[in-house]
C-alpha cells in the first residue's frame, strides 16, 4: 500500500561493473531499479590494484587504474543516455571486486551483479565474483539473469518455504508494488525430504501437505494485510526437485525473490543447494534476501 510506514525499506542500489557485457546489462537493469526506487545509482569498479602492487610495475598499475576510470565514465554515459534524470555516482576502488561491493553497500542497500564476468565460460553459469558476492553479502543481492529481449510479465515471484520467509515475501511485495505488478508466492515441498526414507501412510502425507499450505497461507495473509491493493497469488506444488520447479516458474516472472540461506557444515560463506541452482539457472533476475542466523534451520535450501 503506497505510503504505508510498515512497508520494507528497499534501500539504495549499487552495481558492480568489470567491462563485460553481462555487467553492462546489470548496470542498465540496476538503473531501472534505481528509478523505481527513486534513489541514486552507484556504479562500483573494483580494480584490485592494491592486491597487485607487489607483483606488477607502477606503470601497469597506473594503466589498470586509468582503464577502470574510463570504464566507469563509459558506463555512466550509457546509463544516463537511457535514464537522463537519474543521479549516477561512479566509485573507483583499489580493492578487489568482492570486498569493494560488500564495503560500498550500506545496511539496507542492494547490490546488483551480472550473471557472468570477464572470466566466465558459459552464459548459464554465474561468475566467481558474483557467486562470492551473493554468498558473503549481508544485504540483498540481485543477480541479473535472462536476456535483454525478455518480455515484462509484471510478476514478482517469491519462493516461500515457511513462516520465516515472511520478510522475504514482504520485500518481494514491495518490489511488485514498485513495478505496479502482481506477486506470486510459491511454495514447493519435496515429499521425499518431508517423509524421510521410510514410506509413511497416506494420512501422514496429507497431514504434511496441510501443514505446508498452512505456512504458505500465513505468509500470504501477512502480505495481504500490509499490501491490500496488491494482487497476491498463492501456489503450492509438490515435487522431488524444488530447484527445477522454481527455475521453470522463473520463466514467467520479472524477478525471483528468495531467502539467501547458507549451507551448514562448510568453512566460509556458502549458498544452499536450491539457492545455488537458482543463481546459476533462473530465467529472470534473482534477488537473495539474507536470513538472520536465528532463522536458519538444519536444511540446505
Amino acid at each position: 500500500m503506497e505510503g504505508t510506514t510498515s512497508s520494507p525499506e528497499l534501500g539504495a542500489v549499487l552495481v558492480g561493473v568489470d567491462g563485460s557485457e553481462p555487467a553492462r546489462r546489470a548496470a542498465l537493469w540496476a538503473a531501472a531499479e534505481a528509478v523505481r526506487r527513486e534513489c541514486p545509482l552507484r556504479i562500483v569498479h573494483g580494480s584490485d590494484t592494491d592486491g597487485r602492487v607487489l607483483y606488477v610495475s607502477a606503470k601497469s598499475i597506473e594503466h589498470v587504474r586509468r582503464a577502470g576510470r574510463e570504464l566507469l565514465d563509459a558506463t555512466v554515459a550509457a546509463v544516463t543516455e537511457q535514464f537522463p534524470g537519474l543521479q549516477v555516482n561512479p566509485e573507483f576502488s583499489r580493492s578487489a571486486p568482492v570486498p569493494s561491493l560488500h564495503r560500498s553497500a550500506g545496511l539496507h542497500d542492494t547490490i546488483v551483479v551480472g550473471s557472468r564476468g570477464l572470466g566466465g565460460f558459459s552464459s548459464l553459469m554465474l561468475g566467481s565474483v558474483g557467486l562470492k558476492v551473493a554468498a558473503g553479502a549481508t544485504t540483498p543481492v540481485i543477480i541479473v539473469r535472462g536476456t535483454e529481449n525478455d518480455a515484462d510479465t509484471g510478476v514478482v515471484l517469491s519462493a516461500v518455504r515457511d513462516e520465516h520467509d515472511v520478510d522475504c515475501a514482504r520485500h518481494a511485495a514491495r518490489e511488485a508494488q514498485l513495478r505496479k505488478g502482481s506477486l506470486r508466492l510459491l511454495h514447493v515441498w519435496n515429499i521425499l525430504q518431508s517423509v524421510g526414507e521410510v514410506v509413511t501412510l497416506l494420512d501422514d502425507v496429507e497431514e504434511i501437505a496441510n501443514e505446508q499450505v498452512h505456512h504458505l497461507n500465513a505468509v500470504a495473509d501477512r502480505v495481504r494485510q500490509e499490501f491490500p491493493d496488491l494482487s497476491v497469488k498463492v501456489d503450492a506444488e509438490k515435487s522431488t526437485s524444488v530447484a527445477s520447479v522454481l527455475v521453470e516458474a522463473s520463466r514467467r516472472a520479472d524477478l525471483l525473490v528468495m531467502g539467501g540461506r547458507r549451507s551448514r557444515g562448510y568453512l566460509g560463506p556458502t549458498l544452499g543447494r536450491v539457492t545455488h541452482s537458482l543463481v546459476h539457472h533462473a530465467h529472470c533476475p534473482v534477488e537473495l534476501i539474507p536470513r538472520h542466523t536465528d532463522e536458519q534451520d538444519g536444511s540446505e535450501s
